[in-house]
């Protein structure tokens, strides 16, 4: 089974960073230490992640650009692809995360509350540099959007969001359910099955793995790429594992580098 593309899937850790540290929560909630970002970056590297995803998850609400010298120093640890989002409000931010080290650039709060955005970052950057992230949670049989962090919730639906923003531009969709984050409880399928069904451009399914399973029935469900952050950076769950997993459920998964 492969994703929308016909790609094997890939397997991407994802570092949350705050104050300079990697941190992990709950619903975006109660937010715990989980280590230096550079040093997980490596070790990501060495056990073969497919790419790495680093969201500087405190730049939006505290109104600044993520912190440059770490990207770098995140990049330089690396030799995968390297995402990066926090605080993108335009093409200078974008180009300062590109120049330091990102191979593509995340963008979410900026672009729902001025989606012509994504066309300016695609013009300049082109849309294989360009992914929308949106973290949803569900409400009224549906999926809405939420913004800063989880904290500002919007009267829009996820779905038809991930859709225009495919219309504008966007290069692939980095899909976190806010009801799973951190729980263990395993992907929002019917979130992820709903947007990698209609979207022609790749999906990351996003929040709540708990065990090997869950990344089973995420590329199921059709996601392109897997993400885990909190069971990755605790060791309860390895990439070695989660490659072995997938393998014996018949799933095509990029070779480890």
């Amino acid at each position: 089974m492969k994703g929308t593309t016909g790609l094997k899937v890939r397997l991407v850790p994802c570092l949350d960073v705050s104050a300079g540290r990697v941190v992990k929560g709950t619903r975006f909630e109660n937010l715990r230490d989980a280590g230096d970002p550079v040093e997980a970056a490596a070790r990501y590297a060495e056990e073969g992640a497919d790419e790495l995803i680093y969201l500087d998850i405190s730049a939006t609400a505290e109104e600044r650009e993520a912190v440059l010298p770490l990207v770098e120093r995140t990049a330089e640890a690396l030799f995968v692809p390297l995402t990066v989002g926090g605080g993108v409000r335009g093409c200078a931010q974008a180009e300062a995360l590109l120049r330091a080290g990102a191979d593509r650039v995340a963008v979410n709060s900026a672009a729902v509350e001025r989606p012509e955005l994504l066309g300016e970052l695609v013009r300049a950057f082109g849309n294989q540099c360009i992914v929308l992230a949106i973290d949803a949670v569900r409400k009224e049989g549906g999926w809405t959007l939420r913004t800063v962090g989880g904290r500002r919730e919007w009267d829009r639906d996820a779905i038809a969001w991930a859709h225009e923003g495919v219309e504008r531009g966007a290069g692939e969709i980095l899909l976190t359910s806010i009801d799973r984050d951190g729980t263990g409880s395993g992907y929002d399928l019917e979130l992820v099955r709903t947007a990698a069904r209609g979207l022609s451009v790749p999906v990351i399914a996003s929040g709540g793995v708990g065990a090997y399973e869950h990344l089973v029935d995420g590329a199921r469900a059709g996601a392109s790429a897997l993400l885990v952050a909190g069971r990755f950076h605790d060791r309860v769950l390895t990439l070695a594992g989660a490659r072995q997993a997938l393998d014996q459920a018949g799933i095509p998964v990029r070779t480890a580098a």
